[in-house]
């Protein structure tokens, strides 16, 4: 993570953490749309239609696991060719611990949707696109050497674009609500530059012990 970023990403991470357990709180165990969740939409499994619809689920693809292994894949790939070893591993790590807190916290809130065995707070999928966009906007500022107000905007541009992206297919489809869609992304603007953080500590100590 550039060093100019740390404080105000830190900032938005202590808020963005605040309002997954907010939600995660006020939701714990629910089975129906909360009246934030009304007011926006009630999903169901026809709330768009072609050719909106294809988009919904080439989006959710993107999402599911083969899509975002795809994505993971192609972007460490992208990494190791400009010989960025440092960068690959930040991929893996951000999105793994992204996805990973999401699932943790389908558990401990045990939200559904759809019947018992579908968790649903917060979305994984709009956690992991959130995540990989924050990533990528992180690596791009780092290699441009941009300004904390200019890279701020940047990584948070990416993250909300990529995050309302797949956010609204998941509502569109009706595998979420729009408050999990608003954790899951909450999870990745929480967790993302806590592992960036956590990435260049280990790479550095272990330079360092390698000297």
């Amino acid at each position: 993570m550039p060093p100019s970023l740390r404080a105000s990403l830190g900032l938005i991470a202590a808020l963005a953490a605040l309002v997954v357990v907010v939600l995660g709180v006020l939701y714990a165990g629910h089975s129906e749309p909360g009246t934030v969740d009304r007011w926006i939409i009630q999903p169901t499994a026809d709330s768009v239609r072609p050719p909106w619809r294809r988009v919904a689920v080439v989006l959710d693809f993107l999402g599911a696991p083969a899509g975002a292994a795809a994505l993971v894949v192609a972007a460490v790939t992208g990494c190791l060719l400009l010989r960025r070893p440092r960068a690959a591993v930040f991929v893996v790590a951000g999105v793994g611990v992204a996805v990973g807190t999401a699932r943790l916290l389908k558990s401990l809130v045990g939200r559904t949707i759809h019947g018992e065995d579908n968790l649903s707070y917060p979305s994984g999928h709009t956690a992991f696109a959130t995540a990989l966009a924050l990533v990528v906007a992180l690596l791009a500022t780092g290699r441009l050497g941009v300004g904390r107000a200019v890279g701020t905007s940047l990584v948070l541009a990416a993250g909300l674009v990529a995050g309302a992206a797949m956010g609204w297919a998941q509502v569109a489809l009706g595998a979420h609500y729009p408050t999990d869609v608003l954790g899951g992304w909450c999870t990745a603007l929480a967790v993302t530059p806590a592992t960036a953080w956590l990435v260049d500590r280990v790479t550095d100590a272990a330079r360092g012990e390698r000297r």
